[in-house]
């Protein structure tokens, strides 16, 4: 396809990162916020794609995330429209917000479509309950984006919220329906926040962009110069006939760190905002979680097994065990099965400081949870002892683990489910359900799953030492060995 064939074409770009430490223990950053499963049994991640399929036409998604997320996330796309990796993906081997993310991906669309090929840039992690009017929101910005502004969305408030960044309304651009911006304002506090709201002036900053790849890599040359000029030597070194697309960490260490508002769209003067009323939450707290959630005639909303007496006002998450609780009000108690949180609904902004503590004090439950992905299926820690930690995993059809040794700790591999294929030194042999292997002290292993159903698998690790810093990797499909 010529690139002339292809003005005005949109193709949607998923942001996804972070670490989500506001909705700690269930979003880590091993597996954050993007991928948390709602009421309904599907993940912000998910629902995010599917809106991208419905504006993207024929054309591809393209996805900004990292090489940790990667494979659950194409997984999930292959999924969703069972395509086998039909989507493009750039994966960033550090963080640098947003401004640079976006440029990587005006690169890829202004190399492959054109300077007026346009972005509709989206956040991971964002709900949007009323999918027809947001789709009427993106029709908005795709006239303007195809004028020439750059394009954001404002999110009619429901409230006077502090938790977000305002845009004031200037005038109206003809033909369009949308307004020049006149300002982009900081988290307001709750007095400024209801003057906002009652101005009928100010809507919610939502994070959500649209323009065409040339315009805003004008921009960036213009206003963000220093980025312009990293993230085009990142993507000029890049292997742009791969799939995934690796930036190059030493060069794009050297990128500033900022975000898209403040590198552009607060200094340009072509900016345009489109009003929005599509039922939008970015789900920032476990008070915001918890309104996705129908209540009781006492306020109590109940997400799994629980029981509530005299209680109001209070938000239970759990998994597989019961939470009680006995005349407490204004609670938010979440169990993740490894973690409790127990805090008041309105101190909840403050959970990420319990991940600060955590990092500080290096306890894994900042990253992890007890149930682990990764890109050849996932793992569950059962026990973990002094004298001994097990697991069990689950390896999916035709994949395969890294091959490697471990210099601290031993290894008992029992099948319980499917048939595997294990590599233990030179030998290879197949290992049927109730049998059973030994890998000894720092000798090379890699297990394998041949067949067409999940392969279950329980590991009872021995030794003085069970970190999973304790993998020498030799070879790795996934790209794991740096």
């Amino acid at each position: 396809m010529k690139k002339s064939d292809v003005k005005n074409r949109m193709v949607p770009v998923i942001l996804s990162g972070g670490s989500g430490t506001r909705l700690w223990p269930v979003s880590r950053r091993a597996h954050p916020k993007p991928f948390m499963k709602l009421v309904d049994g599907e993940s912000l991640a998910e629902k995010t794609f599917r809106r991208a399929l419905g504006v993207a036409g024929e054309g591809p998604v393209l996805t900004v995330t990292s090489r940790d997320y990667y494979f659950y996330t194409r997984d999930l796309y292959d999924a969703v429209d069972g395509k086998e990796h039909g989507h493009p993906f750039l994966l960033e081997p550090i963080g640098r917000n947003t401004a640079p993310a976006i440029a990587l991906a005006a690169l890829y669309v202004q190399a492959t479509m054109g300077d007026d090929a346009l972005m509709l840039v989206l956040p991971a992690d964002h709900l949007i309950r009323d999918v027809t009017s947001f789709q009427t929101a993106v029709s908005h910005a795709r006239e303007l984006a195809g004028r020439g502004y750059l394009v954001t969305f404002a999110i009619h408030p429901t409230h006077a919220e502090t938790g977000y960044g305002y845009i004031r309304k200037g005038a109206p651009i003809r033909e369009s329906g949308g307004h020049e911006v006149a300002a982009f304002v900081e988290k307001p506090d709750q007095e400024t926040a209801t003057k906002y709201v009652q101005s009928g002036e100010y809507g919610w900053n939502s994070g959500m962009f649209c323009f065409a790849a040339g315009a805003y890599l004008d921009a960036l040359d213009e206003f963000a110069p220093e980025i312009a000029n990293s993230t085009r030597a990142c993507w000029d070194s890049m292997n742009q006939g791969e799939q995934p697309m690796e930036i190059p960490l030493g060069l794009f260490s050297k990128c500033p760190s900022d975000s898209i508002d403040y590198a552009v769209m607060e200094r340009a003067s072509n900016c345009a905002v489109v009003g929005a009323d599509f039922g939008w939450s970015d789900i920032g707290s476990w008070k915001a979680m918890s309104e996705l959630y129908e209540s009781d005639e006492a306020g109590n909303r109940i997400q799994g097994k629980a029981v509530l007496v005299e209680s109001r006002n209070c938000f239970v998450q759990s998994g597989d065990r019961l939470v009680a609780a006995v005349g407490v009000d204004d609670l938010v108690i979440v169990d993740a099965g490894d973690a409790v949180l127990v805090a008041h609904r309105d101190r909840v902004q403050d959970v990420k400081e319990v991940v600060n503590q955590l990092t500080v004090l290096k306890d894994a439950a900042a990253e992890f949870h007890k149930t682990v992905f990764r890109p050849w299926g996932s793992y569950s820690i059962l026990e973990d002892a002094p004298d001994c930690k097990v697991k069990r995993l689950v390896v999916k059809p035709g994949q395969v683990l890294s091959l490697q040794m471990h210099r601290k700790r031993a290894e008992h591999w029992t099948v319980i489910k499917g048939v595997a294929k294990v590599r233990l030194g030179d030998k290879e042999f197949l290992l049927n359900p109730n049998e059973s292997t030994y890998i000894p002290l720092e000798t090379l292993h890699r297990l394998e799953n041949p067949g067409n159903e999940d392969v279950h698998l329980i590991e009872v690790q021995t030794g003085g030492y069970f970190g999973e810093d304790d993998i020498t990797r030799y070879e790795d499909i996934y790209g794991r060995i740096k």
